[in-house]
């Protein structure tokens, strides 16, 4: 038996495992005690990477639609198809006839989450679609325009916090997520057992709102209303401290003027919190010696997601408590992404929005994208520009988009569809080729975008558990040679290895042009020489190199580098995080940008809010600590158990709306209709009704056999596909209108 270190790629967490091997398989998958950063915490997910790998539903070889099925083929069969599969299309309609859709797991992959910055451009793919536009966009539109960086986002210095207001968050289920941090349940509680306070704000009673000081049900949709009025008591008491900030800051004057006509007592209605309890939200913030306001996925996708972004972190500046210990900071990651390097498209942090517009909707582009839900009706819609190829990377948007009824009905009117994933599921069953990758186990791990959410500067590199099968490309060689044949080469002539040094010395090329960057002038042939690995590998060590930490080519010599992290394979770790928000400042101002035009004109729709009354149900969605997504249903101890896949609804609304536990109730948005099974418990403020998402692996075609007897429903099937919000484009998934009544017999 041989014991493995390794971290679990599944969250923000980046938990420790040991991972001990016996004749070839996985005996047994423990938390690592030692490992620096979880320090011997892990969650039942982290456990079920064994069964993930063992998975028999797990593809291992390329499949290709033969008639109405699939069948194995080889990997040079499966590339031939597709190149035979694409050329027509790309010859006849050209290249915006095809497009891309890439999944929430790509973030979470060592191969995928930095070889998509190669396979975009050198496919050629005008226009991408991402899960990015359901789950997070309001905060990279947030962050773009308030810091130049749509990805600069800060995070709560939680374990040096005395007060946490935390809001459409529920990390007893999800950990954090845009921040990184292991075992956050215990981290939260730290903070009561130090004397502090933690408030939740969310329509339902979770585990993390009963394991806080406070709960306070919410309208869903009216978190900007509950924080713009915070933000107005801070102003009208006198109890603003931004003076800390004052030479790095922008706007201070502006958003005291916006603010004034959101008092407490005008938004406690809308909001359904009473006006004294807000003004004791604000009181409470200012009052503590150090706090934070931390909002998540239920803030980003809801009816006025970047207003909420946006003002969360103007708050913590309001009180502070911004880029100091104890509130929110900004980690220095020890190994940098791609993504913080300044935008192309956006030369001196000076974004804009709506260039051009969606071909049917008419939807503006933001940050690159349009809503996903956008994908269905260019699918559907005859006319020139219409998609006639998609590839979809690691992502699942039959049961993950909006309104994903109309795309699994728009999916079959394909020319052509190829899919990089390791399963037939609710979408990639419409796929003419299915190439897969690897197994979690089977590929290295090294974090980069989430060491930028860390409440910690801390790194990690694990190497594989097993090799992958015997001539089977690596995920990054398959990516690149798809975009070598997306672009019209050859499948002989589309070499990973040729694309790979095309990428990686242009990257080194534009770095050693960057002023500021520590390769600024170098010599790009040495550098190229001197980085140790191919594909995602090579670009660890380039970053760790360049990076905080990094031996900067020879000049730092004890510095770090790609080898000398695996030389620790429990993690280093570089302490806590310290102020730096002038080096993250990338405005064009120079300065943190706290009233940007571009939000602020979304003020008069949110005005409106204040005066819509509330009639009827409306939906949330929810999650599970055994859940992620739809990822990790076909993990039989993930399944088990209680059904989770329910319908929570307060009592008063069961009495009044006629069901009860257990029993069947229809229920119905004007996007469509599910059945599910009633779950009454006062755990949800009336008023508000619950799905969790990710389920509905019912379709025909699904090979998911554990996935299949554990269907559930899936909650997406009523979102509309054009709700969304307005300066993001986010989907609204969160507070959707509905109706729910008994099941009818039969």
């Amino acid at each position: 038996m041989k014991t493995h270190i390794k971290t679990c790629p599944l969250c923000e967490a980046m938990c420790g495992l040991q991972v001990a091997v016996e004749d070839g398989k996985v005996a047994s998958i423990r938390p690592n005690p030692d490992d620096v950063w979880s320090e011997g915490y892990i969650c039942p997910k982290g456990v079920a990477l064994a069964d993930l790998h063992a998975d028999p539903d797990r593809l291992r070889r390329p499949l290709v639609k033969k008639g109405d099925s699939f069948q194995e083929v080889s990997w040079d069969e499966a590339f031939a198809a597709i190149a035979d599969g694409l050329a027509p299309i790309r010859e006849k309609y050209g290249m915006e006839a095809i497009s891309t859709y890439i999944g929430n797991p790509a973030a979470h992959n060592h191969s995928l989450s930095r070889m998509i910055a190669a396979f975009m451009p050198m496919s050629g793919i005008p226009v991408v679609y991402s899960s990015g536009t359901v789950d997070q966009w309001p905060k990279n539109v947030s962050s773009a325009l308030l810091y130049g960086g749509m990805w600069t986002i800060p995070v709560p210095d939680v374990d040096r916090t005395d007060h946490l207001l935390l809001l459409g968050a529920n990390p007893s289920a999800s950990q954090g997520s845009l921040l990184a941090a292991a075992n956050l349940p215990a981290r939260l509680d730290g903070i009561r057992k130090r004397g502090g306070r933690v408030v939740v704000v969310d329509p339902r009673r979770t585990k993390t709102a009963e394991r806080a000081d406070d709960w306070v049900p919410i309208q869903p949709g009216t978190d900007a209303l509950l924080l713009l009025a915070i933000a107005h008591t801070l102003f009208a008491e006198g109890r603003v401290r931004a003076d800390a900030l004052r030479d790095k800051i922008n706007g201070l004057f502006d958003v005291e003027r916006l603010v004034a006509d959101f008092s407490p007592a005008a938004v406690a209605d809308a909001c359904r919190i009473p006006a004294e309890k807000i003004v004791e939200l604000a009181r409470g913030l200012s009052d503590a010696k150090t706090a934070c306001v931390y909002g998540r996925i239920g803030t980003c996708n809801q009816e006025f997601g970047t207003l909420a972004s946006w003002i969360i972190d103007v708050l913590n500046v309001l009180t502070g408590n911004f880029d100091r210990p104890g509130g929110m900071m900004f980690a220095d990651p020890v190994v940098p992404s791609l993504t913080t390097m300044p935008h192309p498209d956006f030369p001196g942090g000076a974004y804009t929005f709506g260039r051009w517009k969606s071909r049917v909707r008419g939807a503006p582009e933001v940050l690159g994208q349009v809503p996903v839900s956008c994908l269905a009706e260019e699918i559907a819609t005859p006319g020139d520009g219409q998609i006639r190829a998609l590839i979809t990377i690691a992502g699942n948007p039959v049961v993950s988009a909006p309104d994903c009824g109309r795309l699994d009905k728009a999916l079959p009117d394909l020319d052509f569809m190829v899919s990089v994933d390791n399963w037939v599921n609710e979408t990639t069953r419409h796929a003419d080729v299915i190439l897969p990758g690897q197994s979690p186990l089977e590929q290295p791990h090294c974090d980069d975008l989430l060491l930028g959410w860390a409440v910690r500067n801390h790194a990690k590199w694990s190497d594989p558990v097993f090799a992958p099968p015997a001539g089977q490309p690596l995920e990054w060689e398959i990516l690149l040679k798809l975009a070598g044949i997306v672009s019209g080469a050859t499948p002989e002539d589309a070499d990973p290895q040729v694309l790979d040094d095309l990428f990686f010395t242009g990257l080194v090329g534009a770095l050693s042009e960057a002023e500021e960057h520590p390769l600024a002038g170098c010599d790009v042939a040495e550098i190229v020489a001197a980085t140790e690995g191919r594909g995602p590998d090579r670009l660890v060590d380039l970053m760790i190199r360049t990076g905080p930490q990094g031996d900067r080519y020879g000049s730092r010599p004890d510095g770090l580098t790609r080898a000398r992290l695996a030389a620790s394979p429990n993690g280093l770790d570089f302490g806590p995080l310290e102020p730096r928000l002038g080096e993250v400042l990338q405005t064009p101002s120079g300065r943190m940008e706290l009233a940007p035009e571009y939000i602020l004109g979304d003020l008069d729709r949110l005005r409106q809010r204040i005066a819509r009354a509330d009639e009827g149900l409306v939906l949330v969605s929810r999650r599970h600590l055994r859940s992620n997504n739809s990822w990790l249903h076909n993990v039989p101890k993930l399944v088990s158990g209680k059904d989770r896949c329910t319908l929570l609804i307060h009592p008063e609304d069961a009495e009044r709306c006629g069901v009860a536990t257990a029993a069947q109730a229809r229920v119905e948005s004007r996007a469509g209709a599910i059945e599910v099974a009633v779950e009454v418990s006062d755990e949800m403020m009336p008023g508000v009704v619950s799905l969790p998402h990710g389920w509905g692996h019912d379709l025909e075609g699904v090979q998911l056999q554990v996935a299949a007897a554990h269907a559930g429903v899936n909650n997406n099937l009523l979102a509309p596909g054009d709700l969304v919000d307005v300066p993001s484009g986010n989907a609204v998934v969160n507070g959707i209108p509905v109706a729910v009544s008994p099941a009818l017999p039969g």
